[in-house]
Formats: structure tokens, C-alpha cells, sequence
């Protein structure tokens, strides 16, 4: 009988438990899972350089061989993936209905607060209970809306796929990933005729406890938490689009009938200034659509408004930021940047900058090992997601902004408030091997903002 499936992919994220569910399908007979393979800064396991051949840079310039190597691998091959793996082979992986599709699942409190722990004792497996590492993490609200913005987009990316192809998944939580019987279930379902007759036992649980106790500022939580929708953390399959409009980052003024949509990577602080010198308190963010709804219907005539930063300033202060920032988002972009793009982020500051515009035109293009990060998105992509709940009444130029938000400040009878503009960038480092970089890469916001070259303002 011809098999169900060529192969399969182990949908997850870091600390779901994807390790311990791979364990236990590598203990079926036949069943291989290769680990990480799609990784931007190793192939399989940390610090894994090659496979079939194949080695990253290899990978970099396309990863297709790649995965067709993994998929005509003997028996019953895989990989895990997560949300932030090549995004250049997923549209191949779930169009394909001969690859199978596991999706593991966990409270994303869990596994924030798991990544927490890891990331600062550095213990990110545990086979000998006694080695166990104990602190506690810190709850970042803004890093955990983060990290749960991502998770739920990635998923429902994943479950509108499935359905518009016809396909299925074998949905598995964290709490599930130790039962014999659902390990059994998935295998039978993934069609091959071997059986567990135990659990594997070789990871153990790192952090056993509740939540608050591995939590070193718990008020700080509980407060954060009670603003959310509780059943986002639990909601695993959402028909919602895929693309969110990114309202909690919206701010509205505290007295006057302003919204302000701040861009990522544009002048969002001195935006939040100008915005609490205007009513003299600070402006209102973190509002869900539900919460945004009624504030825009009680203020007829409301005026929501956003300021774009010229390209090449956004992307000199989203490298600087990229350059200086530390955890391993950071140190993975830096070392995709030196190693497959050629760019010492410590190097030569224009030959790194130009490396990095380069990257971008690259990354934006679709062509890169790493997903587009908001910060670096380009602007038109960023406004036009925010305009499926709110269009953009008044969108300034930040060069150009102090004398139309004066405007805007009298039309709400409130005087004039001083806007500090940040986008600078150090002379000499732009000319026009520079700019010809930039215009590669941001070609659409150069066109849709009128923004003149930046030699020549």
C-alpha cells in the first residue's frame, strides 16, 4: 500500500516542547525528523553547518535542493519549523498535500516565561533533573504582546492555508506531547505502521511550578493580562485574517480628538511628545479594535494622523538599533548579515550600512533567509495594514511635520507644541552608491511619499 505521505512538517515555536514531541517521532520505526533544517543560522542542530550536501550558504542562495533532500530521504522524513524559519519554502511546504502538517501548540504565558529562563541561565535542555538551573524571568507586557502577536499570526497563516488547499493537520498541545496514546494517534495518522510502547524519557521538564512563582514582578503580570482578551491565549485555530492592523501600537490624545499611527522605525517618541505637550497628559495606547471602535465614534470629525521618516533615516536608525541591540534576535540578524550577506555590522560604518540596505532589498523582495521585521518593513505596507480599521487622515513627512502639526494643533484649539525631529544621519555616510542602495530597497515608499533623494533636500 503506497505510503499517506512523502514527509512531514512539525509546526512549532521555541519552548513548546517541539524537542521532546521530536524525540518521540524519531523513536517510530522509520520516522526521521532532521531538526531545525530551515533555521537562518544553522541547518538542523545549533551549530549544524550542512546536510545532504548541502551547507548554508548553499541553503542561503535557495532552499529548495534542501528540502526536496528532506523529503526524498528514506522513510518517513521531516523537520521543524518556526514562525521565523526561511519564509521562503512555507508556501511550498502547505501548498503540498504530501507533506504532512503537525501543529504544536502552548499557552503562550508558558512559553514566554520558559523563554525567559532559558535565555538567562542558558539551559535550554535538561536531561538530568539534578542540573536544573532555577531563576525567574521578568514580564515584559510589550515583549510578551510581542511574542504573542507573532505566534497567532504565523498560526493563522497556517489554518487559512489548510483550509483554502483542503488539507488537514494533526493538531497536538504541549499538555499532549507526554500521552502515550496521542503519540500513538499521530502516528497512525501520519501512516506509519510502528508503535511507542513508552514515552521517551531523555528531556525533562525544565521550570515545574505555576507561572507566578517562575515570575520575578507577578503584579506586573496580573495587570497586563487583565487588559487582554482571555481566550487569545487559548484560541488555536482563528478565522480572522492572517494581517492585523497592529492597533494596540495606536495612540489617541488624551483630551483632543487626534490619533496618531506611529510607523515602526519612524519618529514615534518625539509623535508621543508633541502628543502630551498638546493636552498636557500623555496619550492613550494599547487600545484593542473593540475599545477603538467607541473612541472614534464619539469623536465625530476625529483626525488620525502619521508621520513617515525618509528611507534612508529610518533605515540608518533601524541599523544603529540592529547594531547595538543585544539578545539573540539581534545576534541572529547579525550573523545572517556577516555570513551570507557579506556585512561586518562593526565594520566599516558605510560599507556595513550599504551591506545591510542591500540585505534589506533582498529581505523585502522575498529572497531572504530571515522574515520582514515591522521596524524595517517598508511604511506603505505598515499604513495599509493599519488602514483596514482606521485610514491615515494626514500622513507628514517628518522633515517637513512642524508646520502642519501646528495646523493640526489650532484645528483642535490647542497652541503650537514643539516637534523634535530624529532622523539624522551622520555626514559623509550617504552618497550616491548609498542612496541608489536604499532606493532598491524602498522604491515603493520613495514613490508613495514623494520623498526626494536625501543628497538632494
Amino acid at each position: 500500500m503506497a505510503a499517506r505521505y512523502d514527509a512531514f512538517v512539525l509546526f512549532a515555536e521555541m519552548r513548546t516542547g517541539s524537542n521532546q514531541l521530536e524525540d518521540s517521532l524519531n523513536a517510530l520505526p522509520g520516522v526521521q525528523s532532521f531538526g531545525e533544517v530551515f533555521n537562518p543560522v544553522f541547518i538542523g542542530e545549533q551549530g549544524g553547518t550542512g546536510m545532504f550536501g548541502i551547507d548554508i550558504a548553499a541553503r542561503a542562495a535557495d532552499p529548495m535542493p534542501l528540502l526536496r533532500a528532506v523529503r526524498e530521504a528514506e522513510g518517513l522524513s521531516g523537520f521543524r519549523f518556526f514562525h521565523d524559519h526561511d519564509p521562503r519554502i512555507l508556501d511550498a511546504v502547505l501548498d503540498d498535500p504530501r507533506i504532512a502538517k503537525v501543529v504544536l501548540t502552548r499557552n503562550p504565558l508558558d512559553s514566554y516565561v520558559s523563554l525567559g529562563i532559558a535565555q538567562e541561565t542558558g539551559q535550554w535542555r535538561l536531561t538530568d533533573a539534578r542540573m536544573a538551573r532555577r531563576t525567574k524571568a521578568v514580564f515584559d507586557p510589550q515583549a510578551f504582546d510581542d511574542l504573542v502577536a507573532r505566534q497567532r499570526t504565523f498560526r493563522e497563516r497556517l489554518h487559512r492555508r489548510l483550509q483554502v488547499t483542503g488539507q488537514g493537520a494533526f493538531w497536538i498541545a504541549y499538555e499532549e506531547i507526554g500521552e502515550l496514546s496521542v503519540l500513538n494517534g499521530l502516528a497512525a495518522w501520519l501512516g506509519v505502521a510502528g508503535r511507542l510502547v513508552a514515552v521517551p524519557g531523555r528531556l525533562k521538564r525544565q521550570n515545574p511550578g505555576t507561572v507566578e512563582e517562575k515570575i520575578a514582578n507577578p503584579e506586573v503580570m496580573r495587570a497586563h493580562l487583565a487588559t487582554l482578551d482571555p481566550f487569545l491565549l487559548a484560541d488555536h485555530l482563528q478565522n480572522e485574517p492572517t494581517r492585523g492592523p497592529a492597533v494596540p501600537t495606536m495612540m489617541a490624545a488624551a483630551r483632543s480628538a487626534l490619533l496618531a499611527l506611529p510607523v515602526p522605525g519612524g519618529p514615534n517618541a518625539a509623535l508621543r511628545d508633541w502628543l502630551t505637550a498638546l493636552d498636557g497628559a500623555p496619550p492613550v495606547d494599547g487600545m484593542t479594535q473593540k475599545a477603538l471602535r467607541p473612541w472614534m465614534r464619539t469623536r465625530p470629525g476625529f483626525t488620525s494622523l502619521a508621520i513617515v521618516r525618509h528611507p534612508v533615516a529610518r533605515a540608518h536608525h533601524v541599523f544603529e538599533q540592529m547594531r547595538t541591540a543585544t539578545g539573540p534576535q539581534a545576534d541572529t540578524i547579525r550573523q545572517v548579515l556577516a555570513d551570507q550577506h557579506g556585512a561586518d555590522p562593526h565594520g566599516d560604518p558605510k560599507a556595513a550600512f550599504l551591506g545591510f540596505l542591500r540585505f534589506l532589498a533582498v529581505n523585502l523582495g522575498g529572497r531572504s533567509v530571515l522574515p520582514v521585521a515591522p521596524r524595517w518593513a517598508s511604511q506603505s505596507a505598515i499604513l495599509a495594514g493599519m488602514a483596514q480599521v482606521v485610514l491615515p487622515h494626514r500622513i507628514l513627512r517628518e522633515d517637513t511635520a512642524q508646520p502642519e502639526l501646528d495646523a493640526i494643533a489650532a484645528s483642535v484649539d490647542r497652541p503650537p507644541a514643539l516637534f523634535t525631529t530624529g532622523g539624522s544621519v551622520p555626514d559623509g555616510l550617504v552618497d550616491d552608491e548609498v542612496e541608489a542602495a536604499c532606493l532598491q530597497a524602498y522604491r515603493r515608499d520613495y514613490l508613495a511619499f514623494g520623498f526626494p533623494k536625501w543628497t538632494a533636500r
